[in-house]
């Protein structure tokens, strides 16, 4: 009995080891996925999508290192969500029309587009609202340098800089134009100007460093550790702009199809939201390998480390791929 039982164990073994064997040969043991991609088997080129129910008209997404946290423009709340399955774990009201989202390591900062400029912060582990704090009018996208928040203000130009720990306002510094996405790249701070079709880079104490042109309306922006992507959004034919992140060197313009919005890096590729599908780009040569569809439309996107995840605005969804 104990001979056979042996036996097949050993021929278990070897199965499992030619069929390990069999996943090297096929590529993914040379896979270009960070290791919790490949343990929850995101090795593949396969579109496994899953979409949950959140406020009305999502927009901004963050993501906290646990949960996903979502904007609900018309709903005035955002939603928590449990990011390894998707379950909501509350909604939290915030001001009018919150657009943007950023996490600072412990709370989750929101710009509230139409509450007579403002960002609320909220903690992070409970959704209690800490604070609410004046910036600019019409303020769209937030991020975090390690120690503050900048917010671009829409309507007047300009950027505000915030001290994370208590909401003081550090500065407020112009652009040169309609100012909407913005990113940080461990030395500057970026902001489009959408109706100029430009690039801002600012130091830290707010000098301009430098601004540079891109394509029409760029809206959404991301750093991939070397180089600036910007959603450049039109009506159209719209592209994404790579620039090289220490001169502002344009290094290549990639046409990704209409209304290109956001913007995510996920440590291999770029993500760009566009309409009504995500496209995946290439970071050495821009090219496009796939692009997904969306039941809902797409606009915000953020990657948890495995996962994307993107509003749908039009089907009040988030959907995690």
């Amino acid at each position: 009995m104990f001979k056979a039982l042996r036996l097949v164990v050993a021929s278990v073994v070897v199965l499992f080891l030619t069929a390990v064997s069999a996943l090297a040969q096929g590529g993914v043991s040379n896979s270009t996925k960070n290791p919790l991609q490949i343990a929850t088997l995101h090795w593949y080129k396969a579109n496994q999508t899953a979409s949950f129910a959140v406020g009305t008209y999502p927009q901004g997404v963050a993501f906290d290192g646990a949960n996903i946290w979502v904007t609900n423009f018309q709903g005035d709340t955002v939603t928590k969500l449990r990011a390894n399955d998707g379950a909501v774990l509350g909604t939290f009201p915030v001001g009018l029309n919150p657009l943007g989202a950023a996490f600072d390591g412990a709370n989750i900062w929101v710009t509230n587009q139409a509450s007579s400029g403002t960002v609320t912060k909220l903690r992070a582990s409970d959704g209690t609202v800490l604070g609410t704090f004046p910036v600019g009018p019409f303020p769209q996208s937030v991020a975090f340098d390690g120690a503050d928040i900048w917010v671009t203000n829409s309507n007047s130009s300009t950027v505000t800089k915030l001290r994370a720990s208590d909401g003081t306002v550090l500065g407020t510094f112009p652009v040169t134009g309609a100012c909407y996405g913005i990113a940080f790249d461990g030395t500057y701070v970026w902001a489009t100007n959408g109706n100029v079709n430009t690039l801002t880079r600012l130091k830290l104490d707010g000098t301009n460093a430098g601004t540079f042109t891109v394509g029409y309306s760029p809206f959404g922006l991301a750093y991939d550790g070397a180089n600036i992507w910007v959603a450049d959004y039109t009506s159209g034919q719209g592209s994404v702009t790579k620039l090289r992140a220490s001169d502002g060197a344009v290094l290549a313009t990639i046409n990704v199809g209409s209304l290109p919005y956001g913007v995510v890096f996920d440590g291999t590729y770029v993500w760009i939201t566009a309409f009504n599908y995500v496209a995946q780009l290439r970071v050495s040569d821009g090219a496009v390998p796939h692009t997904f569809n969306t039941a809902g439309g797409s606009a915000g996107i953020a990657f948890d480390g495995a996962n994307l995840w993107i509003a749908e605005y039009d089907g009040n969804n988030i959907s995690k791929m």
